[in-house]
């Protein structure tokens, strides 16, 4: 089995500009299979960025890079309701459902049950398997034990969430205007201050969580390099890396080096510090621990 990358959509809020020029240079140089492009966390931010993803989509399939279109994650109101029944209408495309609503919207026809779906058990992945599931990004706060139970007989394509803040939850309110005295219909886009979220600390002053917007992530970034042959033995055949304002050319490099047996885990872990200035790392839940944890190979 031919282990894949996939790299995820971009959740924060980057300028157009800096968001195109992004995946122009995914297409030309990053070493992945799969790239999701969309809106996943505010609706508000689409008609800013929607325009390039005609563009976008071509320059990644003349790359030969598989493309999926991400839907939001919490489908609230009328207008949004009508983008993704439109969205779930485009041909020649995956379409990744990110709420139960658009896995009903494709009525029958394959897509990718993505990670901000609460998979957790066998009965809801064979629940998504039905409506015509081909494919599922698992939540990032399974063990991977839990995972190897859920790859087991699943019937699809699972992948795992390994590299990158990680999304946990999604809210109706926008944290990151109410941090700064604003509502959220007069927001003034302040979210785009935060290129990889706004880092949240607790009473104590230790950074815990980050803030997206509406979205909750994690502080920590989650690597998983020294895992990835483990998983990929369990029948786990693609990653998922979230795209943050690293050279994410060179993560998706060094993963697939990893994963081609050509560099040992632990020198890469090196590497990837090296790539990932002031990022502090986790693996936590992956080996059934707190998931802000790093676990090392001799814990």
């Amino acid at each position: 089995m031919t282990t894949k990358l996939t790299l995820g959509p971009v959740l924060f809020n980057w300028k157009p500009e800096r968001l195109r020029d992004f995946y122009f240079r995914v297409a030309d140089e990053a070493e992945v299979d799969t790239v999701h492009l969309g809106e996943v966390v505010c609706s508000k931010r689409s008609p800013f960025t929607d325009p390039l993803i005609p563009e976008i989509v071509e320059r990644l399939s003349a790359a030969g890079k598989e493309v999926v279109l991400s839907s939001l994650a919490l489908v609230m109101s009328e207008r949004e309701i009508a983008a993704q029944r439109e969205l779930c209408q485009a041909e020649g495309v995956l379409i990744e459902a990110n709420d139960i609503s658009v896995a009903a919207m494709m009525a029958g026809r394959p897509f990718v049950a993505g990670p901000l779906l609460n998979i957790y058990n066998e009965g809801t992945l064979a629940a998504l398997k039905g409506l015509g599931a081909i494919r599922a990004c698992l939540p990032a706060e399974l063990s991977a034990n839990a995972l190897g139970t859920l790859t087991r007989g699943a019937g699809l394509e699972i992948e795992v969430q390994a590299f990158g803040r990680l999304p946990l939850a999604i809210s109706a309110r926008c944290y990151a205007a109410r941090a700064r005295n604003l509502t959220k219909d007069g927001c003034q886009y302040v979210c785009a201050d935060d290129p990889d979220g706004m880092d949240v600390e607790t009473l104590d002053e230790v950074p815990f969580l980050a803030v997206n917007g509406t979205q909750t992530m994690s502080y920590h970034v989650m690597d998983l390099l020294g895992e990835l042959a483990d998983l990929g033995r369990a029948g786990i055949g693609r990653f998922r890396l979230w795209p943050q304002t690293y050279d994410m050319v060179a993560v998706a490099s060094l993963y697939r080096k990893v994963l081609a047996g050509a560099i040992h885990g632990e020198e890469a872990q090196d590497c990837l510090v090296a790539l990932c200035p002031g990022a502090e790392f986790a693996n936590g839940y992956i080996h059934a621990r707190p998931g802000h944890l790093f676990i090392g190979a001799d814990e």
